[in-house]
């Protein structure tokens, strides 16, 4: 069987902490900003972790299997 190639979409999203933690960035701070919060833009800013059961589908998209 061949290797498994690297989901380019993925590996840009997603960054893969030495602790095995997956951050992402947040939705919805791209456009139509002026209606939404000063707070809820700056909440916005920060990255944020992946939900485990995502976790999985993610770790097989940028090729690293736990064993």
């Amino acid at each position: 069987m061949p290797k498994m190639k690297t989901h380019r979409g993925a590996a840009k999203r997603f960054k893969i902490k030495k602790s095995g933690y997956i951050k992402r960035s947040r939705a919805f701070k791209r456009h139509i900003l002026n209606k939404k919060s000063s707070k809820r833009k700056r909440n916005l800013r920060k990255a944020t972790g992946l939900a485990p059961g995502d976790a999985k589908v993610v770790m097989k998209m940028i090729k690293i299997v736990k064993r």
